[in-house]
């Protein structure tokens, strides 16, 4: 995912509707990853599978962010053209 979501956001012939699936899929899989570390805490997991789960979660937001910033850029991208 790491490499994939980089490399498709950079197509310039993604739609802004491919953009916001792929944003809203990463949103998901964050908060899953959110609420996967919170179990892991509350059951006293070792720290380094919580720092792990961390990581992850801190990746899928990351991605998703950058989801966020292409749709972003579509839109004023739009708006310029008009």
């Amino acid at each position: 995912m790491a490499r994939e979501v980089p490399v498709t956001l950079a197509n310039p012939d993604i739609s802004r509707e491919q953009v916001k699936k792929l944003f809203t899929a990463l949103e998901q899989q964050a908060e899953f990853v959110e609420k996967l570390r919170k179990v892991l805490e509350a059951n006293d997991f070792e720290p380094e599978v919580l720092v792990a789960a961390e990581k992850l979660e801190d990746r899928y937001a990351d991605l998703a962010a950058s989801a966020a910033e292409r749709l972003k850029a579509m839109r004023s991208g739009s708006t310029a053209r008009q």
